[in-house]
């Protein structure tokens, strides 16, 4: 299994910053200057061509140039001018909601682009150097990259080590180590190589590097629907129908009663109760959403992986770098007995001089640090012979003055020690239980000399687990998530540190295999997964996955195989993007419960109106009190209008998204936006009214 390494800088939770890095754009949801950007947008966006693709908020053009129609031929109607007027702005300010959604990701996509420039790459061809334009780099080809050059594009390091500043892309100042094999290989064009000199083999053709992606994706030229969002445009759609027959055939029984209606009031009518308010804001919500992600330096590949995320019902998580610190530290030293602490010590410091591993450091400074020990150095052992840390052998250790002393795994040491006809203390199995068993790591440290091989003791590593998380994994819960936490670690070790992080259930010594089992296990049942990888070994399950979250620092196969790709290459951004979805999720439920339920209202604004001079009976209807039909009926289609704009604030930022079971969620939804868009009408239309009563017309 693979372990992701993320650097120090890296740990911050990401989040909207200040401009200046990484895409993302300070201000407000309304900063004038993006007003006056977007408004251009908006008003391009009247094209009928591109209206068709909302169908409630097209009928409301079809409508609005109806009634200019027709107040061209009247135009002494001052009514039938106000009407078209609004309608015109009631299908403005739905342009300008999803112009303004845009225009964010707009702002974001031009601080990308400073990070995107011509550059001339280095391409290696056989022994020799050729000097190209970047865009001539074909997927295979070879680049060199010193100190000082930037990275021509997204790619592999196949030779060499190399400090890169990632800033421009992440916002992160620090710089990153990247390197060739393991899964700190992988190279965004567009960085610049801040030190050494690195080999680096290009993985994406001209146009599609990542940079190039995350442009499209938030300037909204990638963004597709995703199949919640055509689901509801279809339900808008028939509503829409439904209402616009209705309409249709309110006329003749109009005309039959001798009320019949202008054309202009039919309109006005219609507008009123088809939904448009969720029609006007939907395609905002879903950029806005994507927006979040681009905010938390996620890219998605597709609308469809954040509406997944949204729907997660079971959560894998790696234990190293996620759950826990990674970085495993010596805390003590436990002897077998007959030996002092001291010599158990002495040895377990001689073994790791050789031992370049986190792991193997700490080893080091705990003998100097608990028992005095002088931190010794290779050079000073004359004629020793050093064994180094190999995932092979899982042991270090070095032979000298006639000792050889070996620490490492378990079982190694243990093979070690019979194969040399040594003995193994009856303890030592006591020993790394126990630290087993409280969630630590156990090392063995042995030692052959003239006495014969034996084991010395056990060196107890721990793994911290992270502030919180078991209050994260408590939310999670609530959310109906299961957490399944990943590790090779054995079942003992996995199950203490577990059992302290509060994870539903754990997968111990996980293969590939083993992971990929257990997803189409879950999703046998019904069940979206979503998992975090990094390494080639990742794949497989990233791509089975409904959302395979790939790290940033990983491997081309991993980032190629998810369906998203951190670029902070933070492991608990997992959780950050589940709440993303779902708040998603939950933004637009609400908004269509409100929409849905305003339209209540108005019909008790409008129809009265329509039909009280020919039935008085119906203006018992009229409990809002509303002084004429016509400004009962001009009230409802600006309140109409203005409620879209009160809106956008909230489809831009979100409804804010608490832990709850489906059930309490639906009651709280119905309870705050089914009620409010019943209340919320009836209160802004009766204003709106007394304001026009104090017009002479309308009285």
């Amino acid at each position: 299994m693979s372990t992701t390494t993320v650097a120090p800088h890296q740990e911050t939770p990401a989040g909207p910053t200040p401009d200046g890095g990484g895409g993302r754009v300070g201000g407000g949801l309304f900063d004038p200057k993006l007003l006056l950007k977007s408004f251009p947008d908006a008003l391009r966006k009247l094209d009928p061509r591109v209206m068709v693709k909302s169908p409630v908020m097209f009928v409301v053009e079809v409508g609005s140039v109806l009634t200019t129609v027709f107040a061209l031929l009247n135009p002494g109607d001052w009514f039938g001018w106000a009407i078209t007027a609004w309608l015109w702005l009631t299908t403005l300010f739905a342009n300008l909601a999803e112009a303004v959604a845009e225009g964010r990701g707009k702002a974001q996509a031009d601080t990308l682009r400073k990070a995107k420039s011509d550059t001339v790459a280095r391409r290696v061809t056989g022994p020799d150097e050729e000097r190209v334009p970047g865009a001539e780099l074909r997927i295979g080809d070879l680049v060199v990259c010193e100190a000082g050059d930037v990275i021509p594009g997204d790619g592999d390091v196949v030779e060499g080590v190399a400090s890169v500043d990632e800033s421009a892309i992440t916002g992160e100042s620090a710089p990153v180590i990247r390197e060739s094999g393991g899964d700190r290989c992988a190279v965004t064009g567009g960085t610049k190589v801040l030190s050494d000199r690195i080999v680096v083999r290009i993985t994406t053709k001209p146009g599609e590097t990542f940079i190039d992606r995350m442009i499209n994706l938030v300037e909204g030229a990638a963004r597709q629907k995703t199949p919640n969002e055509v689901a509801l445009n279809i339900l808008l759609a028939s509503l829409t129908v439904v209402f616009l027959l209705a309409v249709v055939t309110l006329q003749p029984f109009a005309t039959y009663a001798g009320a019949a209606q202008s054309m202009i009031v039919l309109v006005a009518l219609l507008v009123c109760l088809i939904p448009t308010t969720i029609g006007a804001l939907l395609s905002a919500i879903g950029i806005a959403g994507m927006d979040r992600l681009v905010q938390r330096n996620v890219l998605a590949m597709s609308g469809r992986a954040v509406e997944a995320a949204g729907d997660v019902s079971t959560l894998l998580l790696d234990k190293t770098g996620t759950i826990t610190l990674g970085n495993r530290q010596a805390a003590e030293f436990l002897p077998v007995r007959g030996v002092t602490a001291a010599e158990l010590a002495d040895a377990a410091q001689l073994s790791s001089l050789s031992d370049e591993t986190p792991e193997g450091r700490s080893v080091v400074v705990l003998a100097k640090e608990e028992y005095g020990l002088r931190e010794r150095h290779q050079g000073e052992l004359v004629g020793a012979q050093w064994v180094a840390f190999t995932a092979q052998t899982r042991m270090s250790g070095v032979d000298v003055d006639g000792r050889k002393v070996r620490k490492g795994a378990t079982g190694s040491v243990v093979a070690w020690v019979k194969e040399r006809g040594g003995r193994v203390a009856d303890d030592a199995q006591e020993l790394t239980d126990r630290i087993s068993q409280a969630g630590g790591t156990p090392l063995l440290v042995a030692l052959e000399d003239a006495d014969g091989a034996r084991v010395l003791g056990v060196v107890h590593l721990k793994d911290v687990v992270k502030d919180g998380m078991r209050e994260r994994f408590e939310e999670l819960r609530r959310m109906g998530i299961r957490t399944v936490m990943i590790t090779g670690d054995n079942p003992l070790t996995a199950k203490a540190i577990a059992e302290e992080a509060g994870v539903d259930d754990f997968l111990a010594e996980a293969t590939p295999e083993d992971k990929m089992a257990l997803i189409k296990r879950e999703q046998a049942g019904g069940k979206l997964v979503a998992m975090t990888g990094d390494g080639t070994n990742d794949a497989p399950a990233l791509a089975q996955a409904d959302v395979g979250v790939a790290m940033n620092t990983g491997t081309s196969a991993a980032k190629e195989a998810g369906n998203m790709v951190d670029l902070d290459s933070n492991p608990t951004k997992l959780i950050e993007i589940v709440e993303i979805g779902k708040q998603l999720l939950i933004t637009r439920g609400a908004l269509t419960t409100f929409s849905i339920a305003n339209d209540v209202a108005k019909y008790f604004a409008i129809i009265p109106a329509m039909f009280a001079v020919v039935y008085p009976g119906l203006d018992t209807l009229n409990i809002m009190g509303l002084s004429s039909p016509q400004s009962a009926i001009l009230s409802a289609v600006i309140f109409n209008a203005l409620i879209i704009v009160a809106l956008v604030p909230l489809a831009l930022k979100g409804v804010r998204y608490r832990p709850m079971s489906a059930d309490r969620m639906l009651r709280r939804n119905l309870g705050i936006y089914g009620l409010g868009g019943l209340v919320a009408p009836f209160v802004g239309i009766k204003i709106i009214d007394l304001l026009l009563s104090l017009v002479p017309g309308l009285r």
